[in-house]
């Protein structure tokens, strides 16, 4: 076996490491350590599998963060949700019979209701009862023979029940509005949002044990899958709304007047308040518009069927 070579390697190993040769000796190594990190590098590399990326087929090829197949998947369908909740979807929406998906400024409704899906229109009032604004609505309706839909607050309806015997009594139609107006109720689980919707139903059946509760309205208009899930699961249908004259702000009775004069349409869902405030200027513009509007439309109050 023909060994010069690796004697004059070692040769050369041991002059370098000589006296004198401390420089020559620290660059070999520093060479030496380099080369065995590059194996390193190159044997980790063929042992580490390349993640997929996602081109054409929907897996980003970013290399700079990119969206990886092992990053959290995306939200679950309509469908998938409602079986990982145990609830019922939404039902779908017909075009120009039970409303837009979404609302005037483009918010998802998740499939609640925003117009009455014929050429009636609706009039709906919510947050009652209330002792002092309620029965003031009542009578305004009253004098002109127009049916409406009051959606009614838990916690109201649980300290006034003859006002809501009084709005049963004179046909109007019953509407949940949550226990305590909680316009983040949506964002809480389907068990919570469900007992909350069940305590208001108890809390009006208490008052009015035969009325029919079919609507559901969320405070806010801030729907989200999960409440209206459960409101569907319960036997209600979600209700959103069309006109919206801000009356709650209390811009005075002329403007709410107007606001609503000049959006309503046929199909409208109107939205107004006998409750959660000064609502005196909704009960102004009440016996203005119904003049004009039972003139112009067909004023009935949401079916108690199951729609």
């Amino acid at each position: 076996m023909n060994t010069g070579g690796g004697s004059r390697l070692s040769g050369r190993v041991r002059a370098l490491l000589r006296p004198g040769s401390t420089g020559r000796a620290a660059a070999i190594v520093v060479l030496v350590v380099a080369a065995l990190l590059g194996s390193a590098y190159v044997l980790g590399r063929s042992l580490i599998p390349e993640r997929p990326r996602h081109g054409a087929a929907g897996v980003t090829s970013d290399l700079n963060g990119g969206n990886y197949a092992d990053q959290p998947p995306a939200e679950p369908t309509v469908s998938e949700q409602a079986e990982q909740d145990g609830t019922e979807p939404p039902k779908p929406t017909e075009a120009g019979q039970d409303g837009s998906s979404r609302d005037a400024t483009g918010n998802n409704l998740f499939g609640a209701h925003a117009t009455t899906g014929d050429d009636r229109v609706a009039l709906t009032f919510d947050d009652g009862p209330d002792p002092q604004y309620t029965p003031q609505v009542l009578a305004a309706l009253r004098e002109f023979g127009v049916r409406a839909t009051f959606c009614l607050v838990g916690e109201m309806a649980e300290s006034h029940p003859d006002l809501v015997r009084a709005i049963v009594a004179d046909g109007h139609t019953l509407c949940n509005h949550s226990w305590n107006h909680d316009v983040t109720l949506g964002n809480r689980s389907p068990d919570a949002i469900r007992a909350d919707l069940l305590r208001t139903n108890q809390a009006i059946r208490a008052a009015a044990p035969n009325a029919p509760i079919v609507w559901y309205r969320q405070p806010g208009g801030a729907w989200t899958y999960p409440v209206v899930s459960v409101a569907h699961a319960l036997g209600m249908t979600p209700l959103h709304w069309t006109v919206d004259p801000s009356d709650w702000e209390a811009p005075g009775a002329a403007k709410i007047a107007t606001t609503v004069s000049s959006q309503v349409e046929p199909g409208s869902v109107v939205l107004m308040h006998d409750a959660g405030g000064n609502r005196q200027g909704t009960v102004e513009a009440l016996w203005q518009l119904l003049p004009e509007l039972t003139a112009r439309f067909d004023l009935e109050a949401l079916p108690t069927d199951r729609t």
